[in-house]
């Protein structure tokens, strides 16, 4: 089977091995002659992102790159990004990189043409509304890990570094106008990052899966991302140059993040704050606390997952389903507990509190509350 093919998302997704090459022609598509690469500080130097510069050159695109992008990323490397792209006189971005030069990317597009703070466009309500929708760039994504799908995303996650809590940024023309989805990109992946960052799309499956809410569509898309991550992640993490495995895993990563318009829920609720306190890995994260979220939430999602387990070939249902997971976990390296993450000494008041305040908690299957939101997160450490 060949992984190569064009699709529509909206969208126009450029799929398949060696198509980074085609980045001078997804920035025309999207109308971008003078694009402002944006990537994280690891990326900045490795080769692909100097293959990457060097084919913007040669097409007469200029090779200018913001770095300044940290594994978290927060307003102030928004508002340092949004500098650069304003001194430099580009018209457009590249978002290069895992989750965090993707979702910076965005919001330096976003941003760019703003008069407001960035706070004032966060995920509530209808407050994506405030924005100039003419003031917003178009952006050309370039995923070089299989994990978040932010690439078909219309938002980004930022720390607000003050308070330490995550925030989503929300706008329909946040979705990127072009996306470059090229496996090959993804090979020097290190084993631990393509086991968290695929955990991250089994993850938005999961949750979007499990979510109450009705979109029989995501629930569907889920449900397939899923077992492209069963069948497909073990893969990658072993042999990092198998460019199949690769592939198929940024597909889920894609489909997760086009199933999660259902919602998210517990995991995700829990990771935020931890990761912006903690500084943990975001698919790491989801990773240690996925089975006590299940357990949590079998109750509600106990005659799902049986379904869920029948299309997987997994057998046992429920706790079939709970085990395959542990096992996959423990294949993945991932780390016991969240203390085994590094979380030491933590806040619990203050994550709890931050946790019934992320927008996941109203995607999950059982409510949330004080109590039991401490009782989960305790189980989790």
């Amino acid at each position: 089977m060949s992984l190569r093919a064009n699709w529509s998302y909206p969208t126009a997704i450029r799929f398949g091995a060696g198509r980074i090459s085609e980045i001078a022609e997804a920035c025309a598509a999207a109308g971008i002659k003078r694009p402002l690469l944006v990537t994280d500080k690891g990326l900045a130097g490795l080769p692909i992102t100097a293959a990457t510069l060097d084919l913007m050159e040669a097409a007469g695109l200029g090779r200018a790159m913001f770095s300044e992008v940290d594994p978290n990323p927060t307003e102030h490397n928004v508002e340092a990004g949004v500098t650069a792209y304003r001194e430099g006189g580009h018209d457009g971005v590249i978002a290069f990189g895992g989750g965090s030069g993707l979702d910076l990317g965005k919001m330096v597009a976003f941003m760019a043409g703003q008069t407001r703070p960035l706070w004032d466009f966060e995920d509530v309500g209808d407050w994506w509304t405030r924005a100039d929708p003419a003031g917003i760039a178009p952006i050309v994504a370039v995923p070089t890990t299989a994990g978040t799908g932010s690439e078909v995303g219309r938002a980004s996650v930022i720390t607000n570094s003050e308070t330490h809590e995550k925030k989503i940024i929300f706008h329909p023309k946040v979705l990127p106008a072009v996306v470059i989805c090229d496996p090959e990109l993804t090979i020097g992946m290190p084993p631990a990052i393509t086991a968290g960052t695929g955990m991250d799309a089994f993850a938005h499956c999961l949750e979007a899966y499990c979510s109450p809410h009705y979109h029989p569509m995501s629930q569907g898309i889920a449900l397939e991302g899923m077992r492209l991550v069963k069948d497909y992640l073990p893969r990658a993490y072993s042999d990092g140059s198998d460019i199949e495995a690769r592939g198929q895993m940024m597909s889920a990563a894609m489909m997760g993040a086009t199933a999660f318009q259902k919602g998210l829920g517990a995991i995700h609720a829990l990771s935020h704050p931890i990761g912006a306190v903690h500084h943990t890995h975001h698919g790491t994260t989801n990773a240690v606390v996925m089975q006590p979220v299940l357990t949590f939430n079998r109750a509600a999602i106990e005659d799902r997952l049986e379904m869920a387990a029948r299309y997987l070939g997994i057998e046992g249902g429920y706790q079939g389903f709970f085990d395959f997971v542990g096992e996959l976990n423990r294949s993945l390296g991932i780390p016991a507990s969240l203390t085994a993450l590094g979380v030491s000494d933590p806040d619990i008041d203050a994550l709890v509190a931050s946790a019934l305040r992320d927008p996941s908690v109203g995607g999950n299957p059982v409510e949330m509350t004080a109590q039991n939101t401490e009782d989960l997160l305790r189980a989790c450490l």
